[in-house]
């Protein structure tokens, strides 16, 4: 349940990454089994035990394991000693009833003062409604926290200045009301970065141990300099925003760079100078027929092995690339017995007999993540899946949407895979809130067992 739409209001969640969980080191008694110091005495791990099944060749395994509890959480015993979680999320359970009043508030006031409950966990949230009002804010709960401490790291679990049982007031995050720019937007990137530069949060009045993102991402980048390059934003633009599939330049992965790729010069590597050339002159869409599209995701798929060869901050340099685009090339040539390969014959979209091409890249906006699928293909697994778009005017919302699949989970359902199509091609279906025209168009109307 991560959006919803009623006719006054309507929301929707992007993930975020602000720092909610922390590990303590627990100081052990040197001769009494589970006892564990905190300041001047000592106390008793409460001693659980697990089970749970693991698969092995389909055959259903049932493993048991012993854990503890501390005053400062969950407990597991390793090599190196005894170590406990604390995370807000583990003493809240309210978060269905969160969502629920969510999609039931008429007004931007009721909304905020719904947040105020604090059950859900963690998401950016992004608001609109039929006044025009907008809102963002990095949610979530996290702790209010002793400083002094390395709260990025294993802290001490021997002293109860590191027990924290308090979190931020919703207040007291990152967000934005109304902004003068008249837009916010999020694409997993830094709440500091949330709408027009001179109108976005503070980052100097947050303390650095929240652990907010900093960062941008391709996403982000070119969602920006959409938005910059326009002096307003009709509905019909912000359509062909959403459905954007540019790459920007420089590329500004937030967790890798790759841009000395476009630097390689190709006359040195005459065995791939056709393929370094053709992804150096790709205009870095990531259309269905493309075949720079298509060699850049195969390139980028054989990057993978290398990542975790090369220490932060992940800047590959020449040596390393060129090894994956000869591994991209072999791939190419042994599945497909050619490098013009475009981004539909690699990647496909799939449910159940149905195949068919699909765009999108990972960090594009319209980003697809694919893994093995068979005879050399790939096969999307996440990115874009539900797709909401709401325009509120004098008659209600105007909705439209979409799923890259269908709306049923039954193979033998007409609405298994009946969006596919619909889907591949960016184009949406209309929705409803009027029960009367619901009732008047279903082709059943019965009551649930």
């Amino acid at each position: 349940m991560l959006t919803g739409t009623n006719e006054s209001l309507s929301w929707a969640h992007t993930v975020n990454l602000p720092d909610k969980t922390d590990v303590y080191e627990l100081e052990m008694h040197p001769s009494k089994k589970n006892n564990y110091k905190v300041d001047d005495k000592y106390l008793v791990l409460e001693e659980h035990k697990a089970e749970f099944y693991i698969k092995l060749l389909s055959i259903p395994i049932k493993i048991k394991k012993k854990f503890y509890t501390s005053i400062y959480g969950p407990t597991l015993k390793n090599k190196n000693g005894y170590y406990s979680i604390r995370t807000a999320a583990l003493t809240e359970i309210r978060a269905l009833e969160q969502w629920w009043k969510m999609n039931k508030a008429t007004s931007f006031s009721e909304f905020y003062d719904i947040l105020k409950m604090k059950a859900l966990p963690g998401y950016n949230i992004g608001y609109a409604d039929k006044n025009d009002t907008i809102f963002y804010i990095s949610n979530g709960l996290i702790p209010i926290r002793k400083k002094g401490y390395d709260w990025k790291n294993v802290v001490p679990g021997n002293t109860l200045k590191t027990l924290w049982n308090k979190t931020y007031d919703i207040k007291d995050l990152p967000q934005i009301l109304q902004p003068t720019s008249g837009y916010i937007y999020n694409a997993n990137h830094s709440p500091f970065k949330s709408t027009a530069d001179y109108e976005n949060p503070n980052i100097d009045l947050f303390p650095s141990d929240m652990g907010f993102e900093l960062y941008d991402n391709n996403r982000s980048t070119r969602i920006k300099s959409i938005i910059d390059s326009h002096s307003k934003i009709s509905y019909e633009d912000f359509k062909k925003l959403k459905y954007d599939n540019q790459l920007p330049d420089p590329l500004n992965y937030s967790w890798m760079d790759i841009n000395s790729l476009f630097k390689i010069n190709a006359d040195l590597y005459p065995d791939l100078s056709k393929l370094i050339s053709r992804i150096q002159k790709w205009d870095r869409k990531a259309n269905v027929n493309s075949l720079g599209a298509g060699s850049y995701l195969i390139f980028y798929h054989q990057l993978r092995k290398y990542y975790n060869t090369i220490e932060e901050p992940k800047v590959f340099n020449e040596n390393l690339l060129i090894k994956a685009l000869r591994d991209a090339k072999k791939y190419m040539i042994a599945n497909f017995g050619t490098i013009d390969v475009s981004l539909g014959q690699y990647q496909k979209l799939v449910r159940g007999n149905k195949i068919i091409p699909i765009y999108g890249i990972p960090d594009v906006i319209t980003s697809i993540s694919s893994t093995p699928y068979k005879k050399g293909e790939v096969k999307a697994v996440s990115g874009e899946s539900y797709i909401q778009l709401v325009n509120f005017n004098q008659d209600g919302p105007k909705i439209e949407s979409i799923i890259s699949y269908g709306s049923s989970d039954h193979p033998e359902s007409p609405h298994y895979a009946d969006q596919m199509e619909l889907y591949s091609k960016y184009k949406t279906k209309p929705m409803t809130l009027d029960k009367k025209e619901v009732y008047a168009k279903a082709k059943r109307v019965y009551h649930p067992d």
